[in-house]
């Protein structure tokens, strides 16, 4: 059919649904057993508002529904890859998956300072918590190292080095 038969007002632009947080390809979903509570929250909580949509029947509700849908299926997908790691089994003596550590700068502007921060999954990351994800630099230069050691990780545009102070789970 030709575009000229097509009432502008019956073209629907497909819905914008926002992708979740980076998972590399061919990385393992690890999630701590937290993490993997709040994704079954999250999915009751869309299944919740799926199911008490309050618009009428058109356009405004095809296009909510697509992305509440949208955004369920690639929850769904997230839960259904998860892996859920204990960080109480992990090795106490180094730092691994749900690892809290404590590092100082050892050089730098920020030398001296310690910084604190837990290795989660990559939906339960969040710098404001002070939870990075498994998958990035920081947390991959530090995965296996004990407290004392020293570690060159190249941060903030310079390559920073630190001190593991402490490892807790």
């Amino acid at each position: 059919m030709s575009r000229g038969f097509v009432k502008e007002d019956d073209q629907e632009e497909a819905p914008f649904i926002p992708a979740r947080a980076v998972l590399p390809p061919g990385e393992t979903n690890y999630v701590t057993p937290y993490g993997y509570e709040k994704l079954i929250k999250e999915k009751t909580d869309l299944e919740n508002s799926i199911s008490n949509v309050e618009l009428e029947e058109g356009k405004e509700r095809r296009h909510t529904m697509a992305i509440l849908n949208g955004k369920l299926n690639l929850l769904a997908d997230r839960i259904s890859s998860a892996r859920i790691l204990d960080p109480k089994e992990q090795p106490q003596n180094e730092i691994r998956f749900g690892a809290s550590i404590a590092f100082k700068f050892l050089t730098g502007d920020q030398s001296g300072f310690i910084k604190e921060f837990q290795i989660v999954g990559v939906d339960e990351a969040n710098i404001k918590e002070n939870k990075i994800a498994f998958v990035a630099p920081l947390a991959k230069a530090l995965t296996g190292k004990s407290v004392g050691e020293k570690v060159e990780v190249f941060m903030a545009g310079k390559l920073q080095e630190l001190e593991i102070i402490s490892i807790d789970y």
